[in-house]
């Protein structure tokens, strides 16, 4: 996967890159459907292992239009990450308009009974028909 940027955002020594690309052969613009990837790489730089309980995500559209997408860990799986360890995926996002933002938070149990929110960095959804970039 290319792309010209990677978002990244560091909460308690847990870091999260994000890597937009827009998919050009896949959207339809005539119908008003664009479609991004998104690759995201979970670092545990702590001194304690982690393990992703669950997801909540913010998609906001160029007309402001918003999507909250939640669920456990990710893809239903809920990894665990040693000190070191790094946890890689890639998942996909359709707008109907030709740009737009996501954000959110992952919810990771450091220890047991500990538990700690970290964010997901704001990045931009920027096609080829937006006039501009957003971010």
């Amino acid at each position: 996967m290319s792309s010209l940027y990677t978002f990244e955002k560091t909460t308690d020594d847990i870091r999260v890159l994000v890597t937009p690309v827009f998919m050009d052969e896949e959207s339809r613009p005539e119908e008003h459907f664009y479609l991004w990837a998104y690759q995201v790489r979970i670092e545990n730089r702590s001194l304690s292992p982690v393990k992703i309980l669950d997801r909540r995500w913010k998609v906001i559209d160029a007309r402001g239009a918003t999507q909250n997408i939640s669920g456990a860990g990710v893809f239903k799986d809920q990894p665990a990450l040693k000190p070191g360890d790094a946890f890689e995926y890639t998942n996909t996002i359709p707008l109907v308009t030709t740009s737009g933002f996501m954000t959110g938070k992952y919810a990771l149990e450091k220890t047991q009974g500990n538990f700690i929110d970290v964010d997901i960095p704001t990045f931009s959804l920027d096609s080829p028909y937006e006039s501009h970039l957003l971010n």
